[in-house]
């Protein structure tokens, strides 16, 4: 059995000046091996489910189950490791800290999940090689493209050899052909002890995942897979 997340009647509500339901009774299980694109119109809850997956916010209702175990959403200090070991996230918008070079944003994360620095430095040189940035190690974000900082973004997901990756609108940023050769570097990810979740607003890319989620009226609608 490799289903591996297990989302059991979640539903999230946002309190504004009225309650506005986002997701109403989610039940869905994913498995290791696979990919997975989300699809809806802006607003319809893609980020939203991603923020749940990644532990990042938690569900109005409803539970979540994470390689056989139940998530605690109260237990802040445990969540925060299984986030760093196991779940790698890339966003629409690289998130890269400003401050740090190409190398540094992707070795931090292998820090903060209590990794050796010199191992951590050593990973991530590796991965700046794989996705062909070794020679821009010492640049900095604002001096890399769109497409670069969207390679760093996927090295930095990479280097705790996450079992989730979670991204969101990935290459909703990036021109057609640059989005094409970060999908597909993205895809070559998978692995059978691996999920890949990505929203996107793209049927292209959406088409090209082993199972298209749509989320509709606030629930999910298996379209393949």
């Amino acid at each position: 059995m490799n289903n591996f997340i297990k989302l059991s009647n979640i539903s999230k509500n946002f309190d504004s000046f009225k309650k506005v339901k986002v997701l109403k009774k989610i039940s869905y299980k994913f498995r290791k091996g696979k990919i997975y694109s989300l699809m809806g119109p802006s607003g319809s809850g893609k980020s939203t489910l991603l923020n749940l997956l990644s532990l990042i916010d938690r569900p109005s209702s409803g539970s979540i189950t994470i390689d056989n175990k139940h998530i605690n959403f109260n237990d802040f200090k445990k969540n925060d490791i299984l986030r760093a070991k196991k779940i790698g996230i890339v966003y629409q918008q690289d998130n890269l800290l400003p401050d740090f070079t190409a190398l540094e944003n992707i070795y931090l994360a292998s820090l903060a999940a209590g990794k050796n620095k010199e191992l951590s430095i050593s990973k991530a040189k590796n991965l700046l090689k794989k996705v062909g940035l070794l020679n821009r190690s010492d640049h900095y974000p604002s001096q890399l493209s769109g497409g670069e900082k969207q390679r760093i973004s996927i090295s930095r997901a990479l280097i705790n050899d996450p079992q989730i990756i979670l991204a969101d609108e990935p290459t909703g940023s990036l021109d057609l052909e640059t989005a094409k050769q970060i999908f597909e570097l993205l895809k070559k990810q998978i692995n059978s002890n691996r999920i890949i979740i990505f929203a996107t607003h793209n049927r292209f890319f959406a088409n090209k995942s082993d199972c298209l989620l749509e989320i509709v009226d606030g629930n999910i609608k298996s379209t393949n897979g």
